[in-house]
């Protein structure tokens, strides 16, 4: 048995979410799992770096699988894409260890939420973007996500349905840059919690809208109690964008989605 690492780009406005579910309800990892046991041609049970909201967005998913059959790199990458729907993709296909796990041999995680700040709603973007119609004030966005980034207790900012076994989380980076009338904050951690990055994304749009002070993202997160933050923010603006493993793994390193963001944020 090989083991195989793929990168998996995906719209998650249709999905019910990554993880597999009960019949009938269109997943991911589902869709995912069809198309590949049609090029391996046996079963194949696919394993993520980071299982995903319904309606939240990938573009820097990783996943793996075993398989027997003697196909080449390629053969992944375009026998994958042949047979999935359009709205996912294969990006890249390469061997990896037996050791390689890609959620346990993941060091960190990236996500994007990408937020239109306009006074009108897009159409075109509609579920590409969360909408926020207050002129939000970036500055004191910044300060405020200054308050979250280290080593915290974030239970102030899980879903309260959160089956993670430690609320402890170490935040590398809350970064927010400005893209015309696009507003993208950028999170780096170790790991998150479910629905973190929107609920941080919903105090830091408070903030930004004058609703509350900057150091409120501070006594949220020190209280401890989710009931204390804003309401959670939307999935249509949340992407998966980056997973970082030990360089020995080799894993193809790409530009972070989505591809109509300019690179020069990655600077």
């Amino acid at each position: 048995m090989a083991r195989i690492a793929l990168g998996i780009e995906y719209d998650g406005t249709d999905f019910r979410g990554w993880q597999t579910q009960q019949a009938g309800v269109r997943t991911v990892q589902e869709c995912l799992e069809k198309a590949l046991s049609k090029v391996a041609d046996h079963p194949v049970s696919v394993v993520c770096a980071g299982r995903t909201d319904a309606g939240v967005h990938g573009t820097g998913q990783v996943v793996h699988f075993d398989s027997n059959a003697p196909r080449e790199m390629k053969s992944w990458i375009m026998g994958g894409n042949t047979n999935l729907p359009r709205d996912v993709t294969v990006r890249w296909a390469t061997p990896v260890s037996e050791d390689f796990h890609a959620r346990f041999s993941a060091v960190s995680r990236r996500y994007r939420y990408v937020i239109y700040n306009h006074s009108r709603p897009p159409a075109l973007y509609r579920n590409q973007v969360t909408w926020n119609y207050r002129p939000l004030d970036l500055n004191a966005m910044r300060e405020a996500a200054g308050h979250l980034v280290g080593s915290h207790d974030f239970t102030a900012y899980r879903s309260v349905h959160c089956q993670a076994k430690s609320p402890h989380k170490t935040l590398h980076s809350l970064k927010l840059h400005e893209v015309g009338k696009v507003i993208v904050l950028e999170a780096h951690a170790n790991a998150f919690l479910m629905h973190m990055v929107r609920n941080m994304a919903g105090v830091l749009m408070t903030i930004g809208a004058g609703k509350r002070p900057a150091h409120w993202a501070r006594e949220v997160l020190e209280s401890g109690d989710r009931r204390k933050g804003a309401a959670t923010a939307p999935p249509f603006g949340l992407y998966l964008v980056d997973i970082e493993y030990p360089d020995h793994f080799y894993l193809p390193r790409e530009p972070l989605g989505p591809l109509w963001l300019p690179h020069s944020l990655e600077a």
